[in-house]
């Protein structure tokens, strides 16, 4: 049986390896503290305490991790990915990365006789618990069609979007989507306040109307309750359209709007917003 090793347990990559689990799929998992895998090491998973260690003896290993930098250090460390892969493996980064990194980290990965899919996911903690996520995936349709039965397992549908790259570049698009939402809405928000609207008139209105994002509705309970625990932390936001900031500089594009939103976000984490809910930005526009 196909054995997999999953890297990096944080908010999305603990769900989705407990998906795994629930599926009988044998697991390693390694993250970089424990105590983050101790549940999965209970229910059944084998802990790694090395990267290397993880990766020896699987057939396909996925890692979730939150920058380009720590993708690195995972991987070129001296107990790292590159240190214990075997050939043929499959390498999965659902990681959020710029896309000219996933295909730098393809062909390192293809030097060493290893296969790449960059498949970041579109959602956060909700779908990742219940196996509801969306896989945004590039590199081969063969090693795409290997890797589907684990994807299906972890989410509701994954899309084949071509090369090495293009699984990041289509995730960066959702996210500057999602990320100029919640700038606009949050400061919609505040003048509607500033107007004299109750907050809950001006959510119930404005989340039902269809000039409005659906998905900014998920959030309504976080400002009604002041409750900004992290589905999604606003500092992964920031990194995100910091990302998207120079993948523009690489293609020659302009981005005014995408760049405003990341100063707003910017400002938001300066202020110790950063490890809340990224719809905590609403506490950073008064």
């Amino acid at each position: 049986m196909t054995k997999i090793a999953f890297i990096g347990l944080g908010i999305m990559g603990s769900r989705m390896a407990l998906n795994l689990l629930k599926a009988e799929v044998p697991l390693i998992v390694h993250n970089r503290t424990k105590d983050k895998a101790n549940e999965l090491i209970e229910k059944g998973a084998e802990w790694a305490s090395t990267p290397k260690e993880a990766i020896e003896k699987a057939d396909i290993v996925f890692t979730m991790l939150s920058t380009p930098q720590i993708v690195e250090d995972v991987y070129y460390s001296d107990q790292g990915l590159k240190a214990g892969f075997k050939k043929g493996t499959l390498w999965v980064d659902s990681s959020t990365v710029n896309p000219s990194f996933s295909e730098k980290m393809a062909e390192e990965a293809a030097s060493i006789g290893v296969r790449f899919l960059d498949a970041p996911v579109s959602g956060s903690l909700v779908p990742a618990e219940k196996g509801e996520l969306i896989f945004l995936v590039g590199g081969t349709k063969a090693d795409f069609d290997e890797a589907k039965p684990y994807f299906d397992i972890m989410g509701k549908v994954s899309h084949f979007l071509g090369e090495n790259g293009k699984g990041s570049s289509m995730k960066l698009l959702i996210n500057l989507l999602l990320a100029q939402s919640m700038a606009t809405f949050t400061e919609t928000l505040r003048l509607g306040e500033a107007m004299g609207f109750p907050q809950t008139q001006l959510l119930e209105t404005l989340l039902n109307h269809p000039v409005t994002p659906p998905i900014l509705a998920g959030k309504k309970s976080k400002w009604i309750n002041d409750d900004y625990s992290p589905e999604f932390p606003l500092k992964h936001m920031h990194k995100d359209l910091h990302l998207v900031a120079e993948t523009a500089f690489e293609l020659n594009r302009a981005m005014p709007l995408a760049n405003a939103a990341k100063e707003v976000f910017a400002q938001a984490k300066q202020k110790g917003l950063g490890d809340l809910d990224l719809s905590a930005l609403y506490k950073s526009i008064e």
